[in-house]
């Protein structure tokens, strides 16, 4: 296990040399993959929607005890127009009966897509598990998020990203 993260982190600090990190009052960055319920999931698309996206995997302890705050929120800020999409780190997955496992264990209720080569994760150049990134309406990143997300956290960004510009 060891020897897969080193090589996890030598390939993703190889990848990100030409990357741009996600800025905030930037465009978000596309995330063009694969959901796991079929078809793919293009973020350009869900424009006109706040959009909650966490890079997470069935790995992280803290992504586990992140879902139910996520799943929450979710519930609670949909009607407004929230949407929320979890990409999973696929290509650091041991396989993807483990993410629908995962994803059915917590009746996930938004998109999942797998980000099977990390190629979302390098775009972003994410350095950590979980990383919430909040984006607004217009596609534009307001706030971002590295590690454990709280009820206050996640309640604070969605506000930001819920707000008419």
């Amino acid at each position: 296990m060891l020897n897969r993260l080193v090589a996890v982190a030598l390939a993703l600090a190889a990848s990100t040399a030409s990357a741009q990190y996600v800025k905030l009052g930037a465009p978000a960055p596309e995330i063009d993959l694969p959901a796991l319920s079929g078809g793919r999931v293009q973020l350009s698309k869900l424009r006109g929607h706040p959009v909650v996206v966490l890079f997470w995997s069935t790995w992280c302890p803290s992504c586990r005890s992140d879902f139910p705050e996520l799943i929450r929120a979710y519930q609670t800020y949909h009607p407004a127009g929230l949407l929320v999409l979890g990409v999973n780190g696929r290509d650091q997955e041991y396989t993807t009966g483990a993410v629908k496992k995962f994803v059915n264990e917590f009746s996930v209720p938004f998109e999942t897509v797998l980000d099977e080569r990390g190629r979302a994760r390098e775009t972003y150049l994410i350095i950590g598990l979980p990383t919430t990134v909040f984006i607004d309406t217009g596609g534009v990143v307001r706030r971002v998020g590295i590690g454990p997300v709280s009820r206050a956290i996640l309640d604070s960004g969605i506000a930001t990203i819920l707000r008419p510009r």
